[in-house]
């Protein structure tokens, strides 16, 4: 009997930038006409601009989107781990990321050595987040995923996805 390994356990997503939750809506993740999946390839000339992210649940509902690198700035030496690429709040369910409220500004990949893990983790809010009353981090290096769905009361992710990314040599980029 074949078991079935999950691939964020695999890739240490979970241990690492989330604890164990089981997936409650669907998230997609594209960048152009390039699906997602966990463990794919993107290069960074492909994910310049920000993802399209789709979710699933109710209009009604509101989530918060995270974007960030544990492998800041080596996967050997990630002493910037997590560092954050992009926050997204007040997102209605059945929608996609663009329709939400960018606390921080999407930054693409730029992996200076090694291979990197791109984490996308989606929570769901108990309400929507008024101006001023969420502050964004103070800065992008050493984030915490964890903490800030404890300080915000976001409670276990609701879907994760990641993708993997490396430096590409000069001549190939676009």
């Amino acid at each position: 009997m074949a078991r079935f390994v999950d691939p964020l356990v695999v890739g240490r997503v979970i241990g690492e930038v989330v604890d164990l939750f089981v997936p409650s809506i669907s998230m997609t993740a594209a960048y152009g006409d390039r699906d997602i999946s966990n463990g794919c390839l993107v290069r960074p000339s492909a994910a310049g601009d920000p993802p399209l992210v789709r979710i699933s649940g109710r209009r009604n509902h509101l989530y918060t989107l995270i974007m960030t690198d544990p492998d800041a700035p080596s996967p050997s030496d990630p002493s910037m781990r997590e560092y954050l690429h992009w926050i997204v709040v007040n997102i209605p369910g059945g929608t996609d990321a663009f329709k939400g409220e960018a606390m921080v500004e999407y930054m693409g990949p730029r992996p200076p050595v090694g291979i990197h893990r791109y984490v996308l983790v989606l929570f769901e809010q108990k309400a929507r987040f008024v101006d001023g009353a969420m502050m964004p981090p103070a800065g992008r290096a050493n984030f915490n995923t964890r903490a800030f769905a404890a300080h915000h009361q976001l409670g276990l992710p609701t879907a994760v996805v990641y993708f993997n990314s490396q430096r590409e040599p000069a001549n190939r980029r676009r």
